[in-house]
């Protein structure tokens, strides 16, 4: 019974090798989902951000002194 039944990577090598590949691609496409997930959303949260602290900047320049009211309102303007 030696002959037919030796099992092992001897005589399923080919399975093996197939079944290991779909092991790493399973195991690399989590990660990938894990990475993409822990990311989140990038555009439109990134754009508000961005703006959002733009204006926190403005408002701070307006309120030192640095930039007058016309221009405040112009670069407010601009970010809206």
């Amino acid at each position: 019974m030696g002959g037919m039944m030796g099992g092992g990577w001897g005589g399923s090598a080919m399975f093996g090798a197939s079944n290991m590949f779909l092991w790493l691609l399973l195991i690399v496409g989590v990660v990938v989902l894990a990475i993409w997930l822990a990311r989140g959303p990038r555009s439109d949260a990134n754009d508000r951000d961005g703006r959002d602290r733009a204006l926190a900047i403005l408002k701070e320049r307006y309120a030192r002194g640095e930039i007058d009211k016309a221009e405040f309102d112009t670069r407010k303007r601009d970010l809206a």
